[in-house]
């Protein structure tokens, strides 16, 4: 498979930009990796690089962009911070992706079993992570059908705070980036979210 190119990534629409995704992760569940030369796709991307796509993840091992959307070098943006939390150098990034490298779609992908998640229920405090889980503390806030439990000893809820954060984070993407929100509402961009299942390898999308 060839990397793409000026002219693939300038035709290619936002929604053919998501089936992209959707195709990857579909051979990815099913252990169909797309022929690549990765070494011939180092020459390639040499000179350029026209990504689709910017995906905020999470640094969790497990959640890998690339691999779980098998896609090659050149593709794909790939930021990545414990609870695919959005912040100031985040939302940079995401601006300078889709308004200057020109990708399609905006990704905010949360992952099931997710620890950030997980410690941010149970309000851990340390050094510098406690202003990272603060930040998933509105997702927690916005739970309001588990009323006794409220911890990480409870599947569900950390489940259901999981998703919480990625709507919550995918609002403030339009939110906090005049930017994005206005390259959105002219069709030239997506933003969506999508939940990893770390036990099967698919990806849920919330578009």
């Amino acid at each position: 498979m060839r990397v793409h190119t000026k002219g693939t990534q300038s035709s290619m629409t936002p929604e053919k930009a998501i089936q992209f995704l959707k195709e990857g992760n579909e051979r990815f569940v099913n252990n169909l990796k797309a022929n690549r030369n990765l070494l011939q796709q180092v020459n390639e991307t040499s000179t350029g690089q026209f990504p689709f796509a910017i995906i905020l993840s999470c640094i969790d091992s497990r959640t890998s962009a690339e691999l779980i959307f098998d896609q090659g070098l050149g593709d794909i943006f790939s930021a990545r911070v414990a609870g695919n939390v959005v912040n100031e150098d985040i939302l940079g990034s995401m601006e300078f992706a889709c308004k200057v490298a020109g990708s399609k779609v905006v990704v905010v992908l949360g992952h099931t079993r997710c620890g950030a998640i997980s410690g941010a229920c149970d309000h851990v405090e340390m050094g510098n992570l406690t202003g990272l889980l603060k930040k998933i503390e509105p997702a927690i806030e916005r739970e309001t059908a588990t009323t006794s439990d409220r911890s990480s000893k409870n599947p569900e809820f950390v489940y259901r705070v999981t998703e919480n954060n990625v709507h919550l984070m995918i609002d403030r993407v339009r939110d906090e980036s005049p930017i994005l929100a206005e390259m959105e509402q002219k069709g030239e961009l997506s933003i969506i979210g999508g939940m990893y299942n770390v036990e099967t390898g698919k990806v849920d999308f919330y578009e």
